[in-house]
């Protein structure tokens, strides 16, 4: 006779791990986690092998999950494409809450620094082949790396997970096949309170804090 399987040593999916981590997303806006509880749970549930596993990420946050009432399944990520071709965002543009990336043989580069955010966490799955995505994300921000399946290409945070506190966390997950992902600060040059941005953009601080060459 067969033994039955118990459901907690059931096998999970990635778009099970991405939808728990969802659902902690969902706690943060609610005060039920911290920034600090929820990177160390998405590490948890996007490592995650089992039901059981993933399951032991959410059983303290009432509310959020109903055996008799399933959640509502979270939005779908906005999706940015390029094939063979090179898409940019820059300035102020509207960043949602998931983003999915899907890179053939272009170029995408997603600049965050002056971008509207609206939730304090950002996620950005990644699909690279052949191509470059470049991440440029604020000094204040937080970024979480989990892209673990990188084939033939490189993989490159240049300071990206160091923060100065109080910013958007930023969740990068997916594959990356004979391309390259970039994850970097802004660039940019100080003389005196004179501030000389990447894109050549001038501007005056006295903040002393904020002056560095970078």
């Amino acid at each position: 006779m067969t033994t039955p399987i118990d459901p907690r040593e059931l096998r999970v999916s990635d778009a099970e791990r991405t939808h728990v981590v969802g659902v902690l997303q969902k706690a943060i806006g609610v005060g039920l986690l911290s920034l600090d509880d929820f990177t160390a749970r998405a590490d948890t549930a996007l490592a995650a092998r089992t039901r059981g596993e993933l399951n032991a990420v959410l059983v303290d946050l009432p509310g959020l999950v109903s055996a008799e009432a399933p959640a509502a399944p979270e939005p779908k990520p906005v999706e940015i494409r390029a094939s063979m071709s090179t898409v940019r965002r820059r300035g102020a543009w509207d960043v949602p809450r998931a983003l999915s990336v899907r890179n053939r043989a272009g170029t995408v580069e997603l600049d965050f620094t002056e971008a509207r955010i609206t939730d304090p966490v950002v996620t950005v799955d990644v699909d690279v082949s052949m191509g470059t995505v470049e991440l440029v994300v604020p000094d204040e921000a937080a970024c979480d790396l989990h892209v673990d399946t990188v084939v033939g290409g490189t993989v490159s945070d240049r300071g990206a997970r160091r923060a100065t506190g109080g910013g958007t966390r930023f969740v990068v997950t997916g594959l990356v096949k004979a391309g390259n992902l970039n994850i970097r600060r802004p660039t940019v040059a100080r003389i005196g309170p004179l501030v000389i941005g990447r894109h050549w953009k001038l501007t005056w601080t006295d903040r002393p804090d904020r002056r560095r060459l970078g």
